[in-house]
């Protein structure tokens, strides 16, 4: 299964160039430079370089790339396209332990982390160590030449919101726990904004941080963990959806394309220090997101209602998330575009494409 996630699909070649087109305005602060992307192999940063291929195929020189991925968590073959690439140099390599690159490197977009649950329960001290020491050691890269960086942090370090605050706006502190299952990841990555906003205030350095809500699309893992990629799975396979919750809480899921053109266009155009909520204000429970999904198949796929052999399946799982996108939808003209509907078959569209091809 896990070959499907390897392809660059029609699909995914339509979102690329939908979001070039988009960013045509500022994309041009690229050309002649180099980018750094860590986490390369994950689902967001693959999505970063199909964009910056799309954009160096009518640029020159272009934005030469330098994708860093270990691979514990990213696909090594969701990037076989790049083989042969003059634009795009592949190193295998732990983010957390110092890459020297060995050139000026003038973007970092930093998007090494463990973002599954099941894996980052897996691999805790390892998450924590990309979220807090690898977000230091590029921070200190961009120090010393860089002109750029994204931080790409998460939604989950609002934790369990109170309903006083959703949608959620970028100043809410969070109602986060630090002991639970998920601590790991929630309070790394609230650590790698600190760690961030530290060194813009010190140094002026110029740092950005995206606050990803719920992005799916294609390309990622079928095995992820997360609800879509459960759903997209089942609809491949034409078996019943299983929800190993009552279905009540709430997502407002972003289709990868709305979200790569707001992560973008914050690195290039927001303002150094401060934190941008990406998502879709479409707030839609878990269990109308599973009907959606049994409706991409014909007859409509069964739902079943079970409970979940993991006990920290629903631990300090919130009820509600949706962010206020006021901050981000004032850069640009930007606003989320593609419905959960649209994404959700254009996703599993990718995936029969992938499979067509063998």
């Amino acid at each position: 299964m896990l070959t499907l996630n390897a392809a660059t699909t029609r699909t995914i070649r339509e979102d690329a160039e939908a979001a070039c087109r988009f960013l045509a305005p500022w994309l041009g602060d690229l050309n002649g430079t180099t980018m750094l992307v860590t986490g390369a192999g994950g689902f967001l940063c693959s999505h970063f370089l199909e964009t910056i291929a799309v954009f160096n195929e009518s640029a020159r020189p272009g934005c030469r790339v330098l994708a860093v991925d270990n691979f514990r968590s990213g696909v090594p073959e969701r990037l076989s396209w790049i083989e042969g690439r003059s634009d795009i140099e592949l190193r295998q390599c732990d983010a957390s332990q110092g890459f020297e690159p060995g050139e000026r490197v003038d973007w970092i977009i930093h998007g090494a982390s463990i973002a599954s649950p099941p894996l980052y329960r897996r691999y805790p001290l390892e998450t924590i160590d990309v979220n807090v020491n690898g977000t230091r050691l590029m921070l200190d890269l961009l120090r010393r030449d860089g002109r750029g960086m994204l931080f790409l942090s998460s939604s989950e370090i609002y934790g369990d919101p109170d309903p006083a605050h959703i949608p959620t706006s970028e100043d809410y502190r969070g109602y986060v726990s630090c002991t639970g299952p998920r601590a790991c990841y929630d309070e790394s990555k609230r650590l790698g904004e600190t760690l961030s906003t530290t060194y813009h205030r010190l140094y002026g350095s110029p740092v950005k941080m995206i606050r990803p809500f719920n992005v799916y699309g294609p390309g990622q893992r079928l095995d992820d963990g997360r609800i879509i990629p459960d759903l997209m799975s089942a609809a491949f396979e034409r078996r019943p959806i299983v929800l190993y919750s009552d279905g009540r809480a709430t997502r407002s899921f972003c289709y990868i394309r709305d979200a790569v053109r707001g992560m973008l266009l914050v690195l290039l155009t927001g303002a150094a220090g401060e934190a941008y909520n990406v998502g879709n204000d479409e707030e839609v429970s878990i269990g109308d997101v599973a009907h959606i999904a049994a409706g991409l198949e014909s007859p409509d796929l069964p739902i079943r209602f079970e409970t979940s052999q993991d006990r920290d399946y629903l631990s300090d799982n919130p009820q509600r998330r949706c962010p206020d996108l006021t901050k981000l939808k004032k850069l640009g003209g930007w606003a989320p575009e593609v419905r959960v509907r649209e994404g959700l078959a254009r996703t599993l569209r990718s995936y029969r494409e992938a499979a067509a091809r063998g």
